[in-house]
Formats: structure tokens, sequence, C-alpha cells
């Protein structure tokens, strides 16, 4: 088989923007995933009259006119952007705990002080000085990732931005109310406010405010479809259906791939899309230290999601946002302890793509019915303890204590289900290819930030590249930002 000058390992979102940058770079690169499809997560599903997204729930960082993100800034660098349509959203989210508040925040700076303080009178004020403390650690984060010196980094950062969200919030503010829904989105980083690094909860909120959060016109699926369109008109070739299995190197660094089939492609660089421990398992030498580093990080958590069709409209089920985050409780360390257990969840996020009649193309949803998408974060291990004969009854009981988180919104849902797809953080594993299913890669801590663990420039051996969520981030705009960031060095250094 031909030799490549760069071979990339898994089709997810870093994998396919690795891929068409590195081929649009000037490197022949075979781009390899063991599924029969491209997008990894980014991709959808079909059950009856319904075609559902596998993962996303909001895209953040597109943009608006004449302010566009980050992630749109990637797909223009690789010629895709204008084959794309994007549909923002007006608001966040929309979150819910009963006797506490019912509260939409807008994506807006100004609306989101004026809808709280009306939520929770008498904290303006407070909420404007909050805000503009995410904004300022959130652009010296980003001063500081692009190699900026520390010296010249305003204090702020370094004085705010290791603490967690908790102690911020706290330090603003007295009620247990406002403090959960300005922390809402914390499920997105998979750690709770007492754990959770300021600076990384404070970039999501503000990239969400500043560049809207927004759905792909034909889903996460159309996007991933339209990068590899640019892989392939740019000359590089893919194989599907096809898993690595082994890496090898010399004294040099990588020197070739090895697949399922036991044939070989040479090399001189990878980019693993992979998971981490994946990637070094597939090395036949290993760099020394590896196992006990492994060992000491912590892989974050799964998921546990029900996927509905429903014969009725989001508006006639009490669905008026599209993203909808619901809690029993005011307590996160609680919500986070239930993921380690089959308790009835106490809280759950639930995504309605179909709030606004024109995001979905015709076909996701028929008219006159939606799609719902609700999940909880959920641990792998859990499930591991499960004998078989009892996993199916627990994975649907399971599956009730969800609609039941999320009657408050939508008391006779159940009456309108159509279609159900469950999936356990097992299903994920099996469909996504990750380390216990984890979304998010490794566990959020600080210590994860690119700050403090840059995995992309460092893995101890020459010709070997890691992107997306294993390599810092989780999330779909991370992970295409990773890609590209990765597949430029590769170019620069060969350039060099």
């Amino acid at each position: 088989m031909t030799d490549y000058d760069a071979v990339v390992v898994g089709a997810g979102n870093a994998g396919l923007t690795a891929a068409a940058t590195l081929q649009q770079g000037g490197l022949r690169t075979l781009l390899v995933e063991r599924h029969n499809v491209p997008g990894g997560a980014g991709t959808s599903f079909r059950r009856g009259r319904f075609e559902f997204e596998s993962a996303l729930h909001q895209l953040s960082g597109v943009g608006v006119i004449g302010h566009p993100g980050p992630p749109f800034r990637v797909l223009q660098s690789l010629g895709v952007a204008d084959d794309l349509e994007f549909v923002r959203e007006p608001d966040l989210y929309r979150a819910v705990v009963p006797g506490s508040h019912d509260v939409t925040i807008p994506a807006d700076w100004a609306g989101a002080v004026d809808v709280l303080d009306d939520a929770f009178p008498g904290n303006r004020d407070r909420l404007e000085r909050y805000f503009d403390l995410v904004r300022r650690v959130t652009f010296w984060q980003i001063t500081a990732m692009r190699g900026t010196p520390p010296a010249d980094i305003d204090p702020v950062l370094f004085t705010h931005g290791p603490r967690t969200l908790g102690d911020v919030l706290d330090e603003h503010f007295t009620g247990a109310g406002i403090k959960s829904a300005l922390a809402a989105y914390w499920p997105y980083l998979g750690v709770p406010p007492s754990h959770l690094a300021f600076q990384d909860y404070a970039l999501t909120f503000s990239t969400y405010i500043d560049f809207k959060a927004a759905h792909v016109r034909g889903g996460s699926r159309a996007m991933s479809s339209a990068i590899l369109d640019a892989f392939l008109r740019a000359g590089g070739d893919v194989q599907f259906s096809t898993e690595v299995t082994g890496i090898r190197t010399h004294a040099s660094g990588v020197v070739a791939v090895r697949f399922d089939d036991g044939t070989e492609v040479g090399t001189g660089e990878v980019v693993s899309n992979a998971s981490l421990p994946d990637t070094y398992g597939m090395l036949d030498d290993p760099p020394a230290g590896v196992s006990a580093e492994l060992a000491r990080r912590r892989v974050g958590p799964s998921a546990f999601v029900v996927h509905l069709g429903l014969d009725a409209t989001a508006a006639e089920l009490g669905f008026t946002s599209g993203t909808n985050v619901v809690s029993t409780t005011l307590d996160d360390d609680a919500l986070a302890r239930n993921w380690n257990s089959l308790e009835p969840a106490l809280g759950v996020f639930a995504t309605c793509h179909d709030v606004a009649p024109d995001v979905a193309p015709p076909g996701f949803a028929p008219p006159g019915t939606c799609r719902l998408s609700l999940f909880t974060l959920q641990y792998s291990g859990l499930w591991d303890r499960i004998a078989p004969k009892h996993y199916h009854i627990n994975k649907f009981g399971h599956a009730e204590s969800l609609l039941d988180a999320i009657a408050p919104i939508s008391p006779n849902l159940r009456d309108a289900i159509e279609e159900a797809d469950v999936s356990t953080p097992h299903t994920l594993a099996r469909r996504l290819g990750h380390t216990g299913g984890a979304l998010y890669g490794y566990r959020q801590d600080p210590a994860e930030n690119r700050l403090f663990n840059d995995r992309e420039r460092h893995t101890g051996v020459r010709g070997l590249h890691i992107a997306g969520l294993w390599a810092g981030s989780g999330g779909f705009e991370p992970a295409l930002e990773s890609g590209v960031r990765v597949a430029r060095r590769v170019v620069c250094s060969r350039a060099a």
C-alpha cells in the first residue's frame, strides 16, 4: 500500500479538521475511521419518522454576521463555511428548579442582567460585577493561550481563573437560586461548581453569549460531511470500516501504522483523534512514564441519554427554549453524586431542536411533531457492576426517572411518545469508541486546561500528535479547533 506524509486516526470532529488542514497544506494524507460514516459524535441516526442528533445540543462560537466565532473561522479556513447554514438560538438556556426559579437566559449580557435581576431582585450590581469578571478572565485566558508571556498577562487571570466557580459565585451572591441559574451550564464541562475552574466556566459562558448558540441546518452530520468533502476535493484518501491497531516507531519517531487486517502504511506523522489511552496502547514501544501518567489521570463522565420522537409540537408540550436545565435540587454536589448511582435522576438536560420550526430541515421531525433529547451525566463504572441479566431492567427503569425529571416543564410528555432510543455509558462507549464512553475525555479538572497540560504539543513520541477532547477540553467547538491547530503545527514543521 502507498505511503503517506500523514495518517489521521479517527474521523471525529478533530480528525476531520486535522485531515483537511493537512491535505490542503500539501501533505498527502490518509484518514482512517473504524465506523462506516464520518463524524464520530457529529452525526445523526433515524428511528421511525425521526432523525436524531447523536450528541450536539448547542454549537458554541459560530458568531453572527460581522462577528464570526472560532468554529466559523475554522470552517472558513477549510472552505466549507459557505456550504453550511447556521440557525442561531436567541436564548442560552431555560433553568428550572421547582419552588425556586424558572428563568430563561438570553444570549446578551445586558439582557441576562435584566432577566436575572427580575427573577432575583436586588442583584443588578452584583450581576454586573460578576459578568465583568467573567469577560476579563476569558479575555486574558485566550490571550495566554495564544502565547503571550505571563509577565504581560493581567493578574486577574492568575488571581481568579484557577479558583472554583462555586467560590467565585459565593463571593458575588448570597442566594442559592441565582447561583444555580448562573451555573446551569456546568454539566457541559462535566465538573460541579465546587471543583470546576472558574476560568473554564467563564470561557464557556462568554463564548455562548458573545457568539451565540447555533444549530446546523441538516444537523452535525451535514457539517461532518462538508469537511470530509473538502478533504477529498483536496486529494485526500479515506478508509472507513478500518481500525488502526498499531503505531510502529523507530528511534527517529513514527514510521508506520498497522491496520486490523495486518497491513501497514508508512508515514512519519500520525494525528490521533482516538482516546489517549487507546493511542498509547497502539504504540509498539510507549515512552517511559506513560503508564504512570495515565493511571494518575481520571477519565471523565459519560452520559445516560433518552432520545424521544414526540407526536406533538414543542409548544404543545411546554418547551419554549431549545436548551432546558431542570433540577429537583439547588445542591450541585448532590447532582454530581447522583451520576454514580441508579437512584432516580435529580436533574436533566433537555434539548428540543424543534422549538423554532425553521431550525430543522424537512425530514428530521415531521410537521406537528418534535424531537427531544434528555440526558444526565453518568460514569461508566456504574454499569460495569450491573449483571447482564439486569442491564435492560436498569436501563429502562432509569430512563423513566429522566421522564419524571422533565415533568415540571412537560407533565404530559409520556402521552406523546412515538419513538424512544435509550443509551447508557456502555452504548456511548461502543458508538464513539471512547474509553468509558467519556464525553469530555479526562475529567476537566484545572490541571487539564491547555495552559497547564498541552497534550497537543507533547506526546513523548516524535511524529505522534493528539487532537481532540483527550488533548484538552471537550465539546464540538474545542475539538474542531484542536484538529486545525495540531495540523497547522505539523504542516509548519514539515516545511521548516
